[in-house]
Parts: structure tokens; C-alpha cells; sequence
């Protein structure tokens, strides 16, 4: 819909076709993220995984705000490469006047947005009365204009806007068929994949090829939910790509020692189902800007891609960096340093993949923003390859009780669990405790078999018992302990800002001596 108006305007100051619908597909498909209501799939997520809409909209705030700023700092670097200008002002349209003409129907999205995350409504009621006052705004706009006209009275305005109504409740209820269908056809998949074993079997497909490394593991999930999310709308994209891999991505991610928060794990697979609509070679959204700005729709789709880049980056980075879906954060004022060294990353990563700040990049400058970048998104990444998180210890000394684990300490068991499945890898955290050991935690060790040791009994009611872990079936592979006296990661921030100040600098000098 906005592509019919967008489009020609960017071919008219001179952006290639293929580029202007590349920006539209872009902006649509992160339409689809951008909160509060991420193209209805908020509400399902939500429902899904029993969280409130407002949790939902908050965890997704960040990534969606800047993901788009980041758009529009693309399409400036395209402008400048092409040497673009803007519309003559007499060209463009009045702000104020244009602006009051629509104000009042941003009305009931006010009130909606309210309704659900003030006062905290169900989905459903807030909708409704929100519709409600949507039909009182139509019949009130219709009839002031009547009262205003010389040819038409009240009744006039009152019919006018009556029929507008029904048209839109027959439009809407016409859109609904194909979405209530896909969504139909989702759930006769999530109850196949419940009642067949599917969810076992797709956790074994993928740790087989993953070989336990996690980034893989995330690669070939994110390869996954693009694959199935081809030409399904958004909330059926949704549902089928969460019940196919989210519970995979869970225990997997587990086992490789990472601690994700549900909320992570179900917008990682929604947000890579919804690239599939600018990916080739299906890409719908892709062939529909085509169809405006005539160009080719698999360029367009290439092109596209190439700008959802930046999009696709953002789940891998929420998932080992929980923070940007602002779980964690203790105060405003955290969360606005989170947010704006975000920004600071996307845009450093917009502009490598551009190849271009003020000036075309050189080498080294795009080294200079891809460690920038890194220390802003992943700052925690950064500070373990020079004081690790958690330090190995010999299994053997730790079960005979003559290396003593410090108290006040997490401590991790790698475990190894044999299943009909074949093996899994799992991580289990240990609280801290005053007297940390294996005694205490609960669990007993038999002699190594192959370097790994059995765990033949598990304390009743016990730490490890909580935890999961079972007798006879798991394999201690390494035990690790939680490091004292580690510096705070925001440390790392600084250097960051050097870097990027290095890059800019650079850039700055480049472009005025031409």
C-alpha cells in the first residue's frame, strides 16, 4: 500500500528502480517488527509463550527502533552516493495542514496502545472498543463535512459514513479469510509436530549438523525459519516457524551454555521468518515493488536483501546479548545507554555493508567501525578473550573433594546425556552456595569412561535434582567455576568509541582534501 506512493516519489529525485523498491521492501518488511503491533503477531507471541502484550512490546522496542533508524541512514548513504538532492520545497506537500487532516485517526491507536499496555487489557476488548471509537470518529468526520457543505445535511453525512463502515467491515472481513486460513493450516502443522515426535527429530537433525556449535546451530535455525516462512502472512509465518524450531532453539542453546529468555528465542524465529519476504527467490514483497517500480523483481529482492542485512544481524546479537530486548536492565538511564550504543553499532555495521560513511571507504576504516561495532553490541564477548567469565577445573580433584570450590561461586557442569536420540549436550548452572562441592550439590561421580565421568546418583530433592540432572544417563564432560573480580563490561565501551572515532576521523580528513 505505501509502495504506491513511495516508490514514484524516490524515482522521481533520481534513485534507481531498483533501489527504491529495494527501500520500500525494507521498510515494509520491518513494518512487521516494529511495535506495538508487529503486524498482529505481538498479541500471538504474547498468548504463545504466556507473557504480557506489554512485556512483548518492550522486548522488541529496541531492535525495531533502531533497525529503522538504521534504514534511513542507508538510504542518506545512497543519496550521497548517487549525489542525490530532495524535492524543490514548492514540490512538497504543506506539513501542518496535511498533518491535522489525519491527526484524529491516530486517535484510536492511542487508545488501543492505552488500553493494552496502561491498562493492561485482553487483546481482544482492547480491539474492540478501540474499533468502536473508530466508527464514531468516521461518522463524526462525515457529518461535519455534511454540516460544512452547501449541498448535503446531516443525514447526507450520516449515510456517507455508514457506508464507509460497511466497506470497511466487508474489506476487513475479506482480508481475514486468507490469514484465518494460513493460521488454520499453522495449526494442523504445531498439532502434527506435538502429536508426531517432529520436535525430537528436528533437535537431532540440527545438533548433528551443528556439531554443538552454537553459532552454527543459530545459522542453520535462522536458514530454517526463511525457508518456512516463504509465502505465509506474518502471523502464520509466526506460528509455524515458533512451533517448528523455537522448542529446537531452547534446548539447544541451553546446552551450549546459553541462557535464553523465551522472549528472545520466539522473536529470533520470527524475525528471520519475516526476511523470507525479501529474500530470493520468492521474496513476495519483493515482486509487488517490482510491479511499481518496474524494475527486475529478483534484483529488486537481491537489493532488498542486501539492506535487511542490518536486520538480520539484530537476532543474533539479542540472543547473546539479552539487554537489547532490555531484559536485565535495572534503570532508565541503563536502558538509554543500551539503546544509544545499540544505535551506534547498527549504524557502524550499515555503513560496512554500504561501504560508505562520508566518503567510499578504505580497508582499514572498515576494520575500525567492524570493532566498534563489536565492542557496542557484544562488549561481554570482548571482555572473555582477556578475563574469561568462568575458569576450568580438573573433574578428577573436584570429586575426590582435593580442589576445593570457592564459596560464592557459580559454578557449570558440562554434561554429555544419552538419549534414543543419540547424544546431547547440555549445561547445567549451579547456584552459589555457601559450602560449594559435588556432595553438596547433590551428585556422585563413577571412575572416567572415555574421558567422561558417569554420574551414578543424584541426592533426592537435592540442587541437581532441581536442575535436571539424571543418573545413569549423564556424562560429566568439564566442570567450570565463575571467576572473581571481573571488570564491568561497559568497560569496554570506551575503546569502542575510539574506534569509531578513528574511523570518522579518517573518513573526515579523506573528504576534505577530495
Amino acid at each position: 500500500t505505501t509502495g504506491t506512493f513511495t516508490i514514484p516519489v524516490m524515482r522521481k529525485i533520481g534513485i534507481p528502480a531498483v533501489k527504491a523498491g529495494a527501500i520500500e521492501v525494507a521498510a515494509s518488511t520491518n513494518g512487521q517488527i516494529m511495535p506495538p503491533i508487529m503486524g498482529a503477531a505481538a498479541f500471538i507471541i504474547a498468548e504463545t509463550i504466556g507473557i504480557s502484550y506489554f512485556e512483548v512490546v518492550v522486548a522488541a522496542f529496541i531492535p525495531a527502533v533502531i533497525s529503522y533508524m538504521a534504514l534511513l541512514y542507508i538510504s542518506h548513504l545512497e543519496a550521497l552516493k548517487l549525489n542525490l538532492k530532495g524535492l524543490p520545497v514548492a514540490d512538497l506537500p504543506r506539513f501542518w495542514p496535511v498533518f491535522k487532516g489525519g491527526l484524529h485517526f491516530l486517535i484510536p491507536i492511542v487508545v488501543l496502545v492505552y488500553l493494552l499496555m496502561v491498562e493492561r487489557w485482553t487483546a481482544g476488548s482492547a480491539v474492540f472498543y478501540s474499533i468502536i471509537l473508530l466508527m464514531v470518529i468516521i461518522l463524526y468526520q462525515h457529518v461535519a463535512i455534511a454540516l460544512r457543505s452547501d449541498t448535503m445535511n446531516a443525514a447526507d453525512g450520516f449515510r456517507a459514513g455508514i457506508s464507509d463502515i460497511y466497506t470497511g467491515l466487508v474489506t476487513g472481513a475479506r482480508n481475514m479469510i486468507g490469514i484465518a486460513i494460513a493460521v488454520a493450516s499453522a495449526g494442523v502443522i504445531v498439532g502434527a509436530v506435538s502429536s508426531t515426535g517432529l520436535n525430537n527429530a528436528m533437535v537431532g537433525v540440527v545438533e548433528a549438523l551443528s556439531g554443538g556449535n552454537v553459532y552454527v546451530l543459530l545459522v542453520l535455525t535462522a536458514a530454517l525459519c526463511v525457508l518456512l516462512g516463504m509465502g505465509l502472512p506474518t502471523t502464520a509465518n509466526y506460528l509455524v516457524v515458533a512451533s517448528l524450531l523455537a522448542g529446537v532453539l531452547v534446548e539447544l542453546g541451553n546446552a551450549a551454555g546459553l541462557i535464553l529468555p523465551l522472549i528472545a528465542v520466539h522473536l529470533f524465529v520470527f524475525y528471520f521468518g519475516l526476511l523470507a519476504d525479501s529474500t530470493p527467490p520468492v521474496c513476495l514483497a519483493a515482486f509487488a515493488a517490482a510491479a511499481i517500480s518496474r524494475a527486475d523483481p529478483l534484483k529488486t529482492g537481491v537489493q532488498a536483501f542486501l539492506y535487511d542485512i542490518r536486520t538480520a544481524v539484530l537476532p543474533f546479537i539479542f540472543i547473546f546479548n539479552t539487554e537489547l530486548l532490555l531484559v536485565g536492565v535495572t534503570s532508565i538511564w541503563h536502558g538509554i545507554v543500551v539503546f544509544c550504543v545499540s544505535l551506534l553499532a547498527i549504524l557502524c555495521f550499515s555503513s560496512i555493508t554500504q561501504w560508505w560513511m562520508f566518503v567510499r571507504m578504505r580497508w582499514y576504516e572498515a576494520v575500525l567501525l567492524f570493532v566498534a561495532m563489536v565492542g557496542f553490541f557484544r562488549p561481554d564477548f570482548v571482555l572473555d578473550r582477556v578475563y574469561p567469565a568462568f575458569a576450568p577445573m580438573e573433574i578428577a580433584r573436584v570429586a575426590t573433594g582435593e580442589t576445593k570450590i570457592a564459596a560464592g561461586r557459580t559454578v557449570r557442569l558440562h554434561i554429555v546425556r544419552e538419549t534414543n536420540y543419540g547424544d546431547r549436550f547440555k549445561l547445567f548452572r549451579l547456584p552459589k552456595i555457601d559450602n560449594p562441592s559435588l556432595k553438596t550439590y547433590g551428585i556422585e561421580l563413577d571412575k572416567p569412561k572415555d574421558g567422561r565421568y558417569p554420574v551414578t546418583n543424584v541426592g533426592f530433592s537435592s540442587v541437581a535434582e532441581k536442575r535436571g540432572i539424571r543418573p545413569f544417563e549423564d556424562f560429566v564432560t568439564a566442570i567450570d567455576v565463575e571467576q572473581p573480580g571481573r571488570p564491568a563490561k561497559e568497560w569496554i565501551y570506551p575503546l569502542a568509541l575510539f574506534a569509531l572515532g578513528l574511523a570518522v576521523g579518517s573518513q573526515l580528513v579523506r573528504r576534505r582534501s577530495g
